[in-house]
C-alpha cells in the first residue's frame, strides 16, 4: 500500500537497498506502481544480504557513515519501519541530527502492532530522568499504520513550515 502510495504521489524512495523484509517489499511495491527507488548500499554488505537489483538508481558507498550521509541528503522525510539493530542506529542519529539543529526533517517512527512501544517509552524515560527534553521526543512523529506515513509527513512538513 505505501509503496504503491508514494509511485502516485511520485514520491522517490531512498532506502538501503535490500531486497528483503519490510524495506525490500516496499521498494519492490514502489518500483511495480512505477515508483522510482534509490537503494544505497555499502559495497561489503551486497555479500551479507541480498540486494534488489532492478532499483531506478543504486549507490554503492564504501563506508556505511557514507551510506548514511548520502540517503539523509537524498531524504525529505524519515519513516521508521520495525526493525533491528541498525534501524536503531539510523533512528538515533538522524534524531540526534534533528536535536542539534542539523535538519528539520520529520521522523516518523510507523509503530505497526506496538512494535516501537519500549522504544517510546525508553524515549519518555530520557525525558522524564531529564537528559533530554520534551521537544526532542515530540520530533518523533509515532503511526500505527503504513497508511498513516504520507499524511503524517505532509502534515509535519506543514507544521515546519509554519516554524
Amino acid at each position: 500500500m505505501l509503496g504503491r502510495a508514494m509511485a502516485k504521489a511520485k514520491i522517490k524512495l531512498v532506502y538501503g537497498g535490500a531486497g528483503i523484509g519490510i524495506m525490500g517489499a516496499i521498494a519492490n511495491a514502489t518500483l511495480k506502481a512505477g515508483g522510482k527507488v534509490t537503494g544505497v548500499v555499502p559495497s561489503f554488505l551486497t555479500e551479507m544480504e541480498p540486494q534488489l537489483d532492478d532499483v531506478t538508481e543504486l549507490i554503492k558507498t564504501d563506508t556505511m557513515h557514507e551510506r548514511k550521509m548520502i540517503m539523509y541528503d537524498m531524504s525529505d522525510a524519515f519513516a521508521v519501519f520495525p526493525g533491528g539493530i541498525g534501524t536503531l542506529d539510523e533512528t538515533m542519529e538522524v534524531l540526534t541530527w534533528r536535536y542539534l539543529q542539523v535538519h528539520a526533517k520529520p521522523i516518523i517512527l510507523v509503530n505497526v502492532d506496538g512494535y516501537w512501544n519500549p522504544f517510546i517509552t525508553l524515549m519518555d524515560h530520557v525525558v522524564d530522568q531529564g537528559f533530554a527534553s520534551q521537544e526532542t521526543r515530540d520530533q518523533l512523529h509515532v503511526v500505527d499504520s503504513f497508511e498513516q506515513v504520507l499524511p503524517e509527513a505532509r502534515k509535519a512538513v506543514k507544521e515546519l513550515a509554519l516554524v
